[in-house]
């Protein structure tokens, strides 16, 4: 009997010392459960695609203790590629790079795949000496998360050093996880908005889009002291594409230039179909004398290219105004806008194919 009651003991001691384990470990879960609640109310409280990147990054970096994060995302809709955002945190790179991974690659098929985190050894040993590498072997992520929302691949979170020097634990790359699909579907929500904003044939901003934001960077050019220019540019005769070649033709000639206006301008800068045939381009941060360097590199751009149409190689060109927020002057929009028309005018006052400015 005595070894019944020790054996009684030994079970009962057992229990007590499971018992705070298991309460830890709940309370634990509970907490995060929590804390997941809070960063999903977070991430969807805007629709502001850089805000939105910017909370992802940072709630990463606050709640896994990181040095560095950055975030691939397809630039537009169409994008054939995901590139690093701009707003990437710690990783010491050339920020006149753009740092991408191609949409069809074999890496991004199997991200899509596989929904876990993985360290750049795990994808090496994949992948080996892949070029599909290259990009993240510049960047060297301690972990790569895959971004979802809706069974879909909405990106990739790159993680760098932790403040403790400590690798990640399972059940930490288990919760990055949840952030990441919370951070997935924000971003879906974002992509909507895209949508619903974005001219779908040019893939440029929309009118109203484009007035919003400009009062927004007008505002902050006030706030911040600093430069903001506008570039107003319009396709010459491109009436008579329409009527000599037809619409489908003339279509094509607005999505190739849209497409080398894109080329052509930074992450921050806001590319927009204006109306018909005319399009505009805000440079936050940017003089005019830098204004027409961009501008005149479009233009040398589009006078460059040819459009295949109906078994015809047509020529393009286009002529560009510009001009500098003047913050006395430009009490609105519509003075901004008005000068920069000018000197769209100007030029194609003066021959076309040009760059003008006032």
């Amino acid at each position: 009997m005595p070894g019944n009651a020790r054996m009684n003991d030994e079970k009962e001691y057992d229990v007590q010392i499971k018992l705070p384990i298991e309460i830890e470990q709940y309370e634990r879960k509970i907490y995060d459960l929590k804390q997941l609640i809070e960063i999903g109310k977070g991430l969807n409280s805007t629709l502001d695609y850089n805000t939105l990147i910017e909370s992802i990054l940072l709630t990463c970096m606050g709640q896994m203790q990181l040095f560095k994060a950055g975030i691939f995302l397809k630039k537009t809709i169409g994008s054939d590629a995901y590139l690093l955002h701009r707003n990437y945190k710690g990783f010491e790179l050339d920020h006149t790079v753009e740092y991408g991974i191609p949409v069809d690659s074999k890496l991004i098929a199997f991200l899509e795949q596989k929904l876990r985190c993985y360290t750049m050894e795990d994808l090496a040993a994949i992948f080996g000496d892949d070029p599909v590498m290259d990009t993240l072997n510049t960047i060297m992520p301690m972990l790569v998360v895959p971004l979802l929302g809706k069974g879909k691949l909405n990106g990739i979170i790159v993680l760098g050093e932790r403040i403790t020097g400590q690798p990640f634990t399972e059940s930490e790359k288990e919760y990055m996880l949840n952030i990441s699909s919370l951070a997935g579907i924000a971003i879906q929500n974002s992509y909507l908005y895209e949508m619903a904003t974005t001219d779908m044939m040019t893939r440029l901003k929309i009118h109203h889009y484009f007035q919003a934001a400009l009062i927004e960077e007008r505002e902050r050019s006030v706030r911040q002291k600093t430069p903001l220019s506008l570039i107003m540019m319009d396709i010459d005769h491109f009436k008579k594409f329409n009527d000599e070649h037809g619409h489908t033709c003339g279509d094509e000639v607005l999505k190739n230039v849209a497409n080398i206006v894109m080329q052509n301008v930074r992450q921050i800068d806001l590319a927009a179909r204006y109306g018909g045939e005319e399009f505009a381009v805000v440079l936050p941060g940017t003089t005019r004398d830098d204004a027409v360097i961009v501008a005149e590199r479009i233009r040398i751009s589009v006078e460059k290219a040819v459009v295949e149409c109906d078994a015809e190689t047509l020529g393009v060109t286009i002529s560009l105004g510009v001009a500098e927020f003047k913050p006395t002057a430009d009490r609105d929009n519509k003075s901004f806008i008005e000068r920069a028309d000018k000197a769209l005018y100007l030029s194609k006052a003066t021959g076309r194919n040009r760059v003008s400015f006032l």
